[in-house]
């Protein structure tokens, strides 16, 4: 595997040149005197310099090695435990934390370069930190002062670690059936009793603490979705003076065995009448979960970009090394036996797809931070709301599309390999393995789809879509006849995607089968249609400098191939969504 180089120019480019993301924090009160491009690009530098040189070198061995229970301890792979340490130190883990409990104060567009750098890194590894700093977001938003001062510094420090205990095993996306339960004790506190599967960092020793986010029903709860409270349970409690005290009765029943993330382990937790404290109010802790989970979701669309970007650049060095066959124009390399396969029209077209996708999913990620730090430091109340519905409408695209795509760029990289891209010691195949379950974890990508055609474009009657399409008819608007290659193509996707909409819109009215019928292709076409908003941004940012530096004539170039190749997706998944619900339901259940 190629050493992994973070992609810092392409990051200060989008941060910078397309975005220019100073001026949107200089126009956020709590920004404008703590962050700035200078302080960012020394982020960036450094954690570039941690994740390449002490976490990547982890990645093969730790897949090798995996994560190994025995008697409640989980043991994590050789070399973790330190560079956790190492990661912890540098305030990696606080980089996005509140600054009055110890955090950095950076914002979502800045952490989301440092979660994509450490993903790309180790992606089992990564999980630790996000964990970490999901449970944060929830724990400073929504619980008490007390909860925070005792918490928050120590997982930011990195000290201590954070879970996020949902699911269970009759229960995964249907929350409303949980069976975990909360009793209230006399002194405040709560007695948590029940079983959650899928645990990532559940257990380990890494830290010497972990912090449960855990969500379980008081006993006078209301049925169903409504009656879920949440729940702040330590492994050790805490006492006043800030020190580790009793063991309480949480214990990792056991780790699963996956097909990939092996280094991650992902935990059956038990809960036996273990202490626990209220975060936020009773009965509405789903609300307070998911204030983490747009957070974490947009996380997970990372993964899938970081694992795509890594691949990328495996596959790029390998094609330039690699020699079979000549060129069909004839020999390029004279003086070699064959040339590099980098010369072979369909290696092109695999690597340029990868670029293509990294590059695109890094923008719109970085957009979609954007969006998040408007809507949590804006002052303006119309700010908020407007960034507010892009995150609603946008995060299910994230997360879904960019590990769809990281997918399809990891196999693609494993293709450019060939036969030894299904050997272990080139790397490749771990990527594929590892990636596979970004598109299955915080709810599965069908589920993100449902998410975005049911509740953001039916719930909201299309006014979420429109405020998106809307700003896309603007820069297309004020955009000069120079992008006309570019603007063109974009201009009738948003209305190839206006008119899809209106469709769904009007077909979900007589049949509620439409809108499940319609999400998954219906979300691609979404996702292709802003990423060309992106390429079209980033095509005006890199236009006139290509003389200057040969990353602008790539940017122009690769810019170019989306439009040509990767676009025209938009008309065959159109074609999907309009063949309607009918043909699902044509067979009764006992003919398939």
């Amino acid at each position: 595997m190629a050493d992994y180089k973070a992609p810092l120019r392409d990051m200060r480019f989008v941060l910078n040149e397309v975005f220019e993301v100073a001026d949107t924090w200089a126009q956020l009160p709590a920004l404008a005197d703590s962050v700035d491009a200078e302080t960012v690009e020394a982020i960036l530098e450094e954690a570039g310099k941690v994740t390449a040189k002490s976490i990547a070198p982890l990645s093969r061995g730790g897949d090798e090695q995996g994560c190994h229970w025995a008697d409640g301890a989980v043991t994590t792979p050789d070399g973790f435990p330190q560079a956790y340490s190492t990661y912890a130190e540098g305030g990696w883990v606080g980089v996005g934390g509140d600054p009055t409990y110890g955090g950095m104060g950076m914002p979502k567009a800045v952490s989301a370069q440092v979660e994509e750098m450490i993903n790309s890194s180790s992606l089992a590894f990564g999980l630790y930190p996000m964990l970490t700093s999901g449970a944060c977001v929830s724990i400073n938003t929504h619980a008490s002062e007390e909860l925070k001062a005792t918490y928050l510094p120590k997982m930011y420090s990195g000290e201590w670690a954070g879970s996020m205990c949902l699911t269970e095993a009759h229960a995964g996306t249907d929350l409303g059936m949980i069976r975990t339960k909360a009793e209230p004790q006399a002194d405040g506190s709560y007695k948590v009793s029940g079983t959650k599967i899928f645990i990532t960092g559940g257990e380990h020793d890494l830290t010497e603490n972990i912090i449960h986010l855990v969500l379980a029903k008081l006993p006078d709860a209301p049925a169903g979705p409504k009656g879920i409270s949440l729940f702040l349970v330590p492994k050790f409690l805490v006492n006043a003076d800030g020190s580790l005290g009793a063991r309480n009765p949480v214990n990792c029943g056991s780790i699963e065995h996956k097909m990939g993330i092996q280094a991650s382990a992902t935990c059956v937790m038990n809960f036996d009448e273990a202490v626990g404290y209220l975060v936020g109010e009773p009965n509405r802790g789903l609300a307070a979960m998911f204030t983490m989970m747009n957070y974490e979701r947009l996380g997970v669309g990372i993964q899938g970009l970081a694992s795509g970007e890594r691949s990328y650049q495996n596959a790029i060095e390998y094609a330039r090394d690699r020699l079979q066959s000549r060129s069909p124009l004839g020999a390029q390399a004279k003086d070699k036996p064959a040339d590099p396969i980098i010369v072979h029209p369909d290696v092109r077209r695999m690597l340029l797809t990868m670029k293509a996708a990294n590059e695109g999913g890094r923008a719109f990620s970085t957009y979609v931070a954007t969006q998040l730090d408007i809507a949590k430091f804006s002052d303006d109340a119309q700010a908020r709301e407007r960034a507010d519905n892009l995150v609603a409408l946008l995060t299910p695209v994230a997360k879904a599309f960019l590990t769809d795509l990281g997918l399809e760029t990891t196999v693609l990289g494993q293709q450019v390999f060939g036969g030894h891209g299904y050997i272990r010691e080139w790397g490749q195949e771990q990527l594929v393995r590892d990636v596979r379950i970004t598109q299955i974890y915080e709810g599965t990508n069908g589920i993100q789809a449902l998410d975005l055609m049911g509740r953001k474009i039916v719930g909201s009657g299309g006014a979420f879509y429109t405020l998106f399409a809307d700003e896309i008819r603007q820069f297309i608007a004020a955009s000069g006849p120079e992008l006309a290659e570019f603007t063109t193509p974009l201009s009738a996707a948003v209305g190839n995607l206006d008119e899809l909409t209106a469709w769904v819109l009007d077909r979900a009215k007589s049949n509620a089968n439409e809108i499940g019928a319609a999400s998954v292709e219906y979300l691609h076409a979404f996702g292709y249609m802003a990423y060309a908003y992106m390429w079209a941004r980033m095509a005006k940012a890199a236009l006139g400098k290509e003389g200057e530096e040969d990353f602008y004539a790539s940017k122009l170039g690769t810019a170019r191939f989306y439009f040509a190749r990767l676009l025209p997706r938009i008309h065959s998944l159109s074609a999907s969504v309009k063949a309607g619900s009918e043909s699902l339901f044509l067979m009764d259940e006992a003919l398939f």
